[in-house]
């Protein structure tokens, strides 16, 4: 624009009295210099004095203000007017003053003569712009030395024209036009769909007190685990002579969390009773040995034996009582004797002998071993106990060095009768500044270290943590603590699940029939899920404080929906499980909102476990079918480190499908025969391979359709933000049924 114009023009303020009477006065860059030279000149000649008559001129027509409060601080950045009255430009433009704030950002006025309006350059940093620019804010430069803490303020120097993207305008051509192109929207592929808008509704809720995640705090928490975990294989080691059982600190962890009362999310640290029964009947099935299904009958004959010998062995170094002794070291004996004048004994005899064994044997080793038992689970809960303390304080240390000591945590919500989409957790407390973390980029993985101790992730799963990053945190929109907080939630999950075990409870169902589930369904939403492994951007998880970044709504049984369609595949914990089915029947039973449960469950019958019967009786089902084993799949607990040949695996049990409903989640949602014949097929094994060639082939997948044949009309689902605002529900008319009625006075949640 400066090349046709011949250069900057710097805007000359020619009064509307010159410019009527004819006479030329030197031009001055302002007009407030040209009324300052009025005043200084004492004694002009007696024939210049020129007295200004009031000349009305027709004001060019001006958008109004959007409101005062904009109005009146326009009003106050605006120069006094000169004695001499302006004509207003022959483009109909109108001339705001820049305030001497802008002035000494390096701001200029001058005037396009291609354009034929006026516009803004800044002379410090080269922008140019053909709206009056907003004022830079303040900021501590000790504090807040980048300036990314302040608050934009309204700007003052004049209303922003209609239509401009982020409060300022560019210059452009006029040929151009004033409309700005839309963004275009990168969709990611792979084994996930994040563009789903979610359909659950919840009340307004108070903030975490949790505080952020930091890398010192979270490594010494999961150096404490892993301490508490390697103690307790030594415990049961050296007390029972038996390794610690496979899985059960997890499920321990897991059992402790559904009645723990503690502030700190992994360490159990407040629970009553005290003695996990999950971890004391987990050492008991383990006593004398730890029996297994043997392949050949040589296997079993073994196996019978030393159970017997591990029996004898047990009974005589402990201080059993003498009929507990004399039982078992007589059945010992016997045991000993069948095998030495048995000769080919099938497979079925030994284990009927071992099984007969075990009854006369197991009450008597138990009533033995109790106090020793017992003693193990007290002491591992009183180490966690005491290692959630010593994170507490290293935590708060934190927050002393960063000047966050005395910050009073944000209170909750006026009302929490409110409605609102469902939101990310938030936080009461500030974040502490966070350390470096070293970005190691290979080929296929991506390797996260700090202070020595590295984290890998495939590359394709970590663009879906930045992706779930952008939609859900709103403290960090320069991504500057993104990689702090990546390698916090990858090393909490890897102490959690520890070192080959764990896998099963991170296990996620195939693309394929949550694609089935979401368009059949209607379901948007998981109740067990982690940022690794999950399929929508919306879920609940077990950790709030990592985990919360990246989406989740923290764990499922401190969610409270009102409305929606969820999809729930629960890790194996029998005390989880029997909980979330207690949660589900609560849920469903407070609300008279469309609400739908679609439960995975394996099929263990021998014998049930209490969540099982209890889900099968709940006056809530509407349905039920039962997947058989190796007829279906299930993707790894570490899909996130995997290569993508080695996720699917064959599920070696049957897995129960339960569709839990109210009145309303069925008329909308029920499992009509079409659409569990539909669910069924999906799950067939090889459909997730076959739909990924499919999708080499074929063009990406549609935006997603509404339910067909759904006979309720339901209110439109929030719109995609790409920003990652959070979705506020939408006002607009609902149906007039009972059910929806009182979808219409949801509200927005403020940010």
């Amino acid at each position: 624009m400066n090349e046709v114009s011949g250069g900057k023009q710097e805007m000359a303020s020619t009064s509307a009295w010159e410019t009527l009477s004819g006479q030329s006065v030197p031009s001055l860059p302002a007009m407030h210099h040209h009324h300052q030279s009025l005043q200084q000149e004492s004694n002009p000649p007696v024939t210049q004095v020129i007295v200004p008559t009031p000349v009305k001129l027709q004001a060019p027509v001006l958008p109004p203000p959007q409101n005062v409060v904009d109005h009146c601080t326009q009003l106050a950045h605006i120069q006094q007017p000169s004695l001499l009255p302006q004509v207003p430009n022959p483009g109909g433009f109108a001339e705001p003053e820049l305030s001497p704030e802008l002035q000494q950002q390096g701001w200029k006025k001058f005037w396009s003569k291609r354009e034929n309006r006026p516009y803004f350059w800044n002379k410090l940093t080269g922008e140019s712009l053909w709206v009056v620019p907003s004022l830079k804010p303040q900021f501590d430069p000790i504090t807040d030395p980048l300036g990314i803490c302040g608050v934009v303020p309204i700007p003052g120097n004049g209303p922003i024209p209609p239509g401009t993207p982020g409060g300022t305008l560019k210059r452009r051509a006029s040929e151009d036009g004033n409309t700005v192109p839309p963004a275009k929207k990168f969709v990611l592929a792979g084994p996930w769909d994040l563009e789903i808008p979610t359909n659950v509704i919840i009340y307004e809720r108070a903030p975490s007190n949790l505080p952020h995640v930091h890398p010192e705090a979270e490594a010494l928490r999961c150096g404490l685990l892993a301490k508490l975990r390697q103690c307790y294989q030594e415990l049961c080691h050296t007390r029972e002579s038996i390794d610690a059982p496979k899985d059960s600190f997890n499920r321990w962890l897991m059992e402790r969390k559904v009645i723990d009362c503690g502030s700190d999310p992994l360490l159990p640290s407040q629970c009553f009773p005290e003695i996990s029964m999950s971890m004391y009947r987990e050492i008991m099935n383990d006593i004398p040995i730890k029996l297994v299904r043997p392949k050949f009958t040589g296997d079993a004959r073994k196996q019978l034996s030393r159970y017997a010998e591990a029996a004898k062995k047990m009974i005589e170094s402990r201080a059993a009582s003498s009929e507990s002794r004399k039982v078992v070291k007589w059945n010992a004996e016997d045991t000993f004797q069948w095998l030495r004048r048995t000769v080919g004994a099938t497979f079925d005899d030994f284990q009927d002998r071992l099984a007969h064994l075990k009854r006369q044997c197991q009450p008597h080793l138990t009533e033995t071993v109790k106090v020793s038992v017992e003693g193990i689970c007290l002491k591992i809960y009183h180490l966690s106990t005491e290692y959630a303390k010593k994170v507490k304080d290293k935590n708060n240390q934190i927050l002393k060095d960063n000047g966050l000591g005395d910050v009073i945590p944000l209170g909750g919500p006026a009302s929490t009768q409110r409605k609102v989409w469902c939101y990310p957790v938030q936080f009461s407390l500030p974040g502490p500044r966070l350390p470096q973390i070293d970005y190691l980029p290979e080929r296929e993985q991506t390797m996260l270290r700090f202070h020595g101790d590295a984290m890998c992730i495939n590359n394709v799963h970590l663009t879906k943590l930045e992706h779930l990053y952008r939609y859900n945190c709103f403290d960090d929109k320069k991504f500057e603590m993104f990689l702090p907080r990546v390698w916090c939630m990858l090393k909490r999950y890897q102490t959690y699940l520890g070192i080959n075990e764990g896998q099963a409870t991170q296990m996620a169902l195939p693309v394929t029939v949550f694609e089935c589930l979401q368009r059949s369904f209607g379901v948007t939403f998981e109740c067990f899920a982690s940022p690794l492994n999950c399929y929508f951007r919306q879920y609940c998880s077990a950790f709030a404080d990592t985990d919360s970044y990246f989406g989740s709504r923290g764990p499922f049984l401190d969610f409270r929906p009102v409305s929606g369609s969820f999809q729930a595949n629960p890790p194996y914990c029998e005390e989880l499980m029997e909980a979330m089915v207690n949660h589900f029947e609560r849920l469903l039973s407070d609300s008279a909102e469309p609400l739908s449960f679609v439960v995975f469950l394996p099929e263990w019958r021998d014998p049930a476990p209490n969540a099982l019967i209890k889900l099968e009786g709940s006056h809530f089902k509407r349905k039920q079918v039962v997947v058989p084993a190796m007829e279906h799949e299930y993707r790894h607990g570490f899909q996130h480190v995997l290569p993508k040949g080695e996720v699917n695996i064959r599920a070696a049990h049957g897995t129960l499908v339960v569709w839990l409903q109210n009145a309303a989640g069925t008329a909308r949602w029920g499992p009509t025969e079409e659409r569990v014949e539909a669910l069924l097929e999906a799950w067939r094994p090889g459909r997730e391979r076959e739909r990924d060639r499919q999708e080499l082939l074929s063009p990406p997948r549609q935006t997603h359709q509404p339910i067909p044949a759904t006979p309720i009309q339901v209110p439109s689902a929030p719109p995609t933000t790409p920003t990652g605002a959070p979705l506020v529900p939408s006002t607009s008319p609902v149906s007039s049924n009972s059910t929806l009625s009182t979808l219409s006075t949801l509200s927005s949640h403020p940010m």
